[in-house]
């Protein structure tokens, strides 16, 4: 592939040196001859009478073709959001932005994307969201147990299990309050999901361009109540069900992404949905399936822009 092929101009928004914003760097510059990145912290938007212009280092965005935004942040936090306004206002200056800004802003925000799946019909772990300890308290009692969740957060980061004392590796009454107390102190708004009887994995079910594309399964690791792979989760191929990867692509349609990976756990009432993400899925695809999701992406943005301006494929 060349760029005389491909004359597009699409950078990536992420991290240097991180492993999928430089798999990601590598397929666009392999298609089309370019490699740009963006990093978020030196961007700049000018808003005013005069116009809209959104700047990386003194370069001006707007003349480019296309943006993917793979990672907008190290951590996910309130902040990212505003990140997500600039990029939206770069898209507003006719730039395609991979996925859209205004479906991913949903998506950053863990309660954000809970409310929009609960409406969309989606099946999904009880959850109790709540800014009172002594709701949380009951909550823990109400199920047994429960996984509390930050609002920003990826990969399991700051995520707690939440035992009633008395059952297996709980704490004690004491323990249990000054814990909840102490998330309470990070997290203002508690968000708390009944812990589900999985059988040691989820699954990532992941799409490009609304179409399904394949699935990898998150094992745990020994001694871990979590799937994550930061904490000790591998990653296996998989082949869902029919139902599973039709639950899954409900709940991704409802908020149009370019590339997503529904996060689905398996449950004695069925599968259900944990969550849905904006940016995630390379690793698990590349390791557990063999899929170059980076390419395969770029492909697909390069598609797109043919396709928008009636250039054909």
């Amino acid at each position: 592939m060349t760029n005389k092929h491909h004359p597009y101009e699409i950078a990536v928004v992420g991290i240097a040196g991180a492993w999928s914003t430089e798999r990601m760097l590598d397929a666009l510059e392999a298609r089309t001859g370019h490699r740009v990145l963006i990093e978020m912290q030196h961007v700049v938007a000018e808003l005013g009478s005069g116009g809209t212009r959104v700047s990386h280092r003194g370069r001006d965005l707007t003349t480019l073709d296309g943006v993917i935004i793979k990672k907008i942040a190290e951590t996910y936090s309130p902040d990212a959001l505003d990140r997500v306004e600039l990029l939206r206002a770069l898209a507003g200056c006719g730039v395609r932005v991979f996925s859209r800004p205004q479906t991913i802003a949903t998506l950053i925000d863990r309660l954000s994307c809970t409310i929009k799946l609960q409406l969309g019909g989606i099946p999904m772990p009880a959850t109790i969201v709540t800014e009172s300890v002594d709701e949380a308290r009951a909550t823990v009692a109400r199920f047994g147990g429960v996984i509390a969740k930050p609002l920003y957060t990826s990969k399991a980061r700051g995520m707690l299990l939440l035992r009633e004392p008395g059952h297996e590796g709980s704490t004690s009454e004491a323990e249990l309050i000054a814990t909840l107390h102490e998330f309470k102190r990070t997290n203002d708004v508690m968000y708390l999901q009944q812990l589900v009887d999985i059988p040691g994995r989820d699954l990532g079910v992941t799409f490009l361009g609304g179409e399904y594309l394949a699935t990898y399964a998150r094992v745990r690791g020994s001694g871990s109540w979590s799937t994550s792979t930061n904490s000790g989760g591998k990653y296996q191929a998989h082949q869902p069900s029919r139902e599973i990867i039709e639950l899954a692509s409900k709940a991704q349609a409802l908020f149009e992404l370019d590339f997503t990976c529904v996060d689905v756990v398996e449950t004695h009432e069925g599968p259900k949905v944990f969550e849905v993400s904006a940016f995630g899925g390379f690793r698990g695809l590349e390791d557990a399936c063999g899929i170059d999701a980076a390419g395969a992406y770029a492909d697909h943005a390069i598609r797109c822009l043919a396709h928008e301006r009636g250039l054909g494929s």
